[in-house]
């Protein structure tokens, strides 16, 4: 499968600059998921910008009904 980064890339919410997996979702994911974290594009850009991307944040706000 061909990694589509720079179309990836507009759609990315991540605000962490020196991140290296911007654009490459899989290994965005992967990292993520082993941290036990979902990554940026799951989260509305206010909840981002904390960089708080843990199961509970997003269960939070789930729960709130924002997600």
């Amino acid at each position: 499968m061909e990694c589509k980064k720079e179309e990836n890339l507009e759609k990315c919410n991540c605000t962490y600059e020196p991140c290296s997996r911007k654009g490459m979702c899989c290994e965005c994911i992967a990292y993520h998921l082993r941290m036990r974290e979902l990554p940026a594009c799951c989260f509305p850009d206010d909840v981002e910008a904390t960089f708080d991307r843990s199961f509970e944040c997003f269960s939070r706000l789930v729960q709130g009904g924002k997600i």
